[in-house]
């Protein structure tokens, strides 16, 4: 498929979906920042130093690039790192996470034209894509320059990324072809790529980097603060519901409602996924006959009780895991509903009992995680029953959390393992022991021939 062709497919593409990406703009102000460098006005590489472009498409991969950014700088202090996002709040977490050390900026879009220009600007020695969102002609562009795109972290579900690449028949090996090296997160990824054509020596099993930036810690840095401010003290017991999607919401305040029957201590806090549902979860909280206290209405440095039947909302960006660390149980949404479920590495590495739904199908540690301490419930009817039994048994409920966080210590070691196959890939010899760097493999091979290197 040419690159005019594909720039025709994309400019019908964002025609078609003007209303709603115009909708957007208006409504939530999002996409109105960084519009140059979407088309390709990339940060200009200054020097000689060597850059190696990391692409984090949102906040989850973003998060999933600090053990990647610190291993890279490590083994490969020569190079210059820069990192790229696609979404607003992407950004927000990268620039947060990075800056001023790194330069974060906006991935461009597919355009041939505006991918030429950004990479032009950036001149990579290698671009490493975290998890796998792929672009045909900005592979293209990479491939005919001779810079080597890897992905990390790569997965590829059953239920949409696979059957979609399935769609495009040959073409889809042959996209995933042009990437120098493909490291998957488990076997299962790893088939269902070499089943779409890829060829098995590019890819390559390194585990799920997530374990390596879960922190398995009893307590998180401003943890206290939000209590305080949220009026949470010891003798409450505090349910705390993450990243949540439409439809949850109305299922955790029935089971609430029922909840507080029985533990007149139990408290909730809901913080969904998407900042722009913050409102919609605050009417829902408010028709259920719930007091709602709002995060954002209560910063760290106010004070005050929350009343009995008090639903807190988190609706501020970057502190889940505070509230995961403040909860005696935890839910993790997006998964009573079909979309896929979301992260539960983050609450079981704290020590936290934690439920999810059916639908985890975006993460496939979920039934590793169910054998270790993990509990999935089918519906809101078993998530009353689990967060009963919980409340009712705290000494059963830290030992289930206590389970979950030596599982996920046991996994960690896959940033170390991708790290090694970008030393292979840029042809440097992988550091043999922490805190070494890679080795030149040409200065290295030249030491057996050197008598200075000889006893």
């Amino acid at each position: 498929m040419t690159a005019i062709l594909l720039d025709l497919i994309y400019a019908a593409g964002l025609l078609v979906s003007s209303p709603v990406w115009v909708y957007r703009m208006i409504r939530h102000g999002r996409y109105r920042t960084r519009l140059n460098e979407r088309f390709g006005a990339a940060p200009i590489r200054y020097g000689l130093q060597p850059v190696i472009w990391i692409h984090a498409v949102s906040v989850g991969e973003a998060n999933a690039a600090t053990t990647l950014v610190q291993e890279l700088h490590g083994q490969l202090p020569d190079y210059r790192i820069v990192i790229s996002s696609t979404t607003d709040t992407g950004i927000t977490r990268a620039t947060k996470l990075f800056s001023p050390d790194h330069v974060v900026f906006q991935w461009p879009m597919d355009f041939s034209w505006s991918v030429r220009r950004a990479i032009g600007r950036v001149e990579p020695e290698m671009v490493v894509l975290i998890e796998g969102e792929v672009w045909p002609n900005f592979l293209a562009t990479c491939n005919k320059r001779d810079i080597p795109v890897v992905i990390v972290n790569a997965r590829m579900s059953a239920d949409k990324g696979y059957p979609r690449y399935r769609l495009l028949g040959p073409l889809a090996g042959e996209l995933f072809n042009r990437l120098a090296g493909i490291g998957v997160q488990d076997e299962t990824y790893a088939q269902r790529y070499i089943a779409l054509g890829v060829e098995p020596s590019k890819v390559h099993l390194t585990g799920m980097m997530k374990f390596d930036t879960s922190e398995a810690a009893e307590s998180i840095e401003g943890a206290d603060a939000l209590a305080t401010a949220l009026g949470i003290t010891g003798q409450d017991q505090l349910i705390v519901a993450g990243v949540t999607g439409p439809g949850e919401e109305r299922i955790l305040l029935d089971v609430f409602a029922e909840l507080t029957k029985t533990h007149p201590r139990a408290k909730l806090t809901i913080v969904p996924r998407k900042l722009e549902r913050f409102d919609e979860a605050a009417r829902l909280i408010t028709a259920a006959g719930f007091q709602l206290i709002r995060r954002s209405e209560r910063p760290d440095g106010a004070s005050g009780p929350t009343p009995d039947r008090a639903v807190i909302l988190g609706d501020t960006m970057g502190e889940l895991r505070k509230f995961y660390s403040l909860g005696c149980c935890v839910f993790v949404g997006r998964s009573l509903v079909p979309m896929g479920g979301s992260d539960m590495i983050e609450a079981a590495a704290l020590g936290k009992p934690t439920a999810f739904g059916p639908h985890t199908f975006n993460f496939p540690q979920a039934d590793a995680l169910v054998r270790h301490g993990c509990v999935r419930v089918t519906d809101g009817h078993q998530l009353r029953a689990q967060l009963d039994a919980w409340l009712s048994n705290p000494d059963t409920a830290r030992q289930a959390g206590r389970d979950a966080q030596q599982y996920v210590i046991s996994q960690k070691g896959a940033t170390k393992r991708n790290v090694e196959m970008i030393c292979r890939l840029l042809g440097r010899i992988p550091a043999a022991r922490e805190g070494a760097i890679a080795t030149d493999v040409i200065a290295e091979d030249q030491k057996d021939k050197d008598p200075a290197h000889t006893r």
